[in-house]
């Protein structure tokens, strides 16, 4: 019985060293995993006192672009309803006609309800299309939009939430002979927000009031820009913010807010190339006489695209909000380095005229955008106007950098509501 054992155990052996494989994993260095989104316009600040402070908006006090970052803060508004307008350039050092404009509206219904309208336009400018030197071309002008309203409830005297939901259009391609089916990518979204506003609070030498707020944005289905192309996620982002109000005086008063942003959309894995070696003689050696070859194929057998590390990211969006907190291939470390940060201060006197600055950080590996910002705000009557300036900080130029922005808001009914 052991002689058999024996002999089977010898021809296992054999037939392991007749035919071996083994295998090399090659990964596909790369020193930044940037997330990218479909659509990424829905992100830009779009007024000047939200860009002046670092591009946040989802705790600061109430003004009448709340719809873009907040929509559920326009239930703590003085006034009855505003209309806000604002114009922003874009690559102004490039080109002089790329802009995104933005205008809403927005109604406070009554003690605990209010509702919001919202349209931002990204215009790319005019482009003139050629078939030859003598061909006089056609202008076209690709642009996307999105437009949404937002109803706000008010839960308590401090809190409030609100519900949006958002249709936006991508009109990017370009038409033409080599591209007849260049129909515009749509797709819908929705928001989730909520704010805090606490009573004003006696302390020793000043009074004071907390704010918080966070806001789930874009959340919706993935989309194509193409019928043969690969879905794209929405820019699904979270925003979490706090701040507190240093109220000095009637006169003075000092805002000084935080705020965090994250995507929740798929971190991209780290893929590599598979090779498999066979070595069919068994001489421990991956070479020629391993048997009758033309290329290099049939002694090694390569698949590409492998994930060496990381989380497959072709997944729903539903799937891919929750799979965004435990997907980085770097682990923890580089899922903290996902986080955006930025940190504003607004100081204003008589509620007249306000002075503003923020700083907004991103890691070097997700983007680097890092820059300083500085504004200010007037208020004559029922106009309130704002500006602002951008300090690029980083070696990836912004695209803003070195741009006066302005912004306008019309608030009517003002002091209608008396909510301090």
């Amino acid at each position: 019985m052991k002689k058999y054992i024996f002999t089977l155990l010898a021809l296992a052996s054999l037939g392991y060293t007749i035919a071996q494989d083994t295998t090399q994993i090659i990964e596909s260095t790369s020193d930044t995993r940037v997330i990218t989104t479909g659509m990424p316009f829905l992100l830009i600040a779009p007024d000047a006192r939200s860009a002046s402070m670092g591009d946040m908006g989802v705790a600061t006090s109430m003004d009448g672009y709340s719809q873009q970052y907040n929509p559920a803060k326009y239930v703590f508004s003085e006034a009855k309803q505003g209309v806000s307008l604002s114009y922003t350039p874009y690559l102004s050092k490039l080109v002089n006609d790329i802009s995104i404009s933005y205008l809403t509206y927005y109604n406070r219904l009554s003690d605990v309800s209010a509702f919001s309208v919202g349209l931002k336009y990204f215009s790319l400018g005019e482009i003139v299309l050629t078939d030859s030197a003598d061909d006089p071309g056609r202008t076209v002008k690709p642009n996307e939009f999105a437009i949404d309203g937002a109803y706000t409830l008010r839960l308590s005297d401090q809190f409030a939430m609100a519900v949006a939901m958002r249709y936006m259009r991508s009109d990017l391609r370009i038409s033409g002979a080599a591209n007849s089916n260049a129909d515009p990518a749509s797709t819908f979204g929705a928001d989730i927000t909520g704010y805090y506003q606490s009573e004003e609070e006696a302390y020793n030498d000043f009074n004071g009031r907390w704010r918080a707020g966070f806001a789930i944005q874009n959340l919706g289905p993935r989309f194509k820009y193409d019928d043969g192309g690969q879905e794209v996620f929405q820019p699904t982002n979270l925003r979490l913010g706090a701040g507190f109000d240093f109220i000095f005086d009637q006169y003075n008063k000092l805002a000084v807010t935080a705020e965090v942003t994250k995507y929740l959309v798929p971190t991209p894995p780290i893929y590599g190339d598979k090779i498999v070696f066979t070595d069919v003689n068994g001489d421990g050696v991956f070479d020629e006489d391993d048997g009758d070859f033309q290329t290099d194929d049939q002694l090694a057998a390569s698949e590409e695209d492998i994930i060496v590390s990381g989380q497959n990211n072709d997944v729903s969006f539903l799937t891919g909000v929750f799979q965004s907190f435990g997907d980085a291939p770097g682990g923890f470390s580089e899922e903290l380095r996902e986080f955006t940060w930025a940190l504003g201060a607004e100081y204003t006197y008589q509620d007249n005229f306000s002075l503003r600055t923020g700083y907004f950080n991103e890691a070097d590996d997700k983007g680097a955008r890092k820059f300083f910002a500085l504004g200010a705000g007037f208020k004559y009557t029922t106009i309130n106007v704002d500006l602002s300036y951008l300090f690029s900080a980083s070696k990836v130029q912004s695209p803003l950098e070195n741009t006066l922005r302005f912004s306008l808001t019309f608030n009517f009914g003002d002091g209608e509501y008396n909510e301090y």
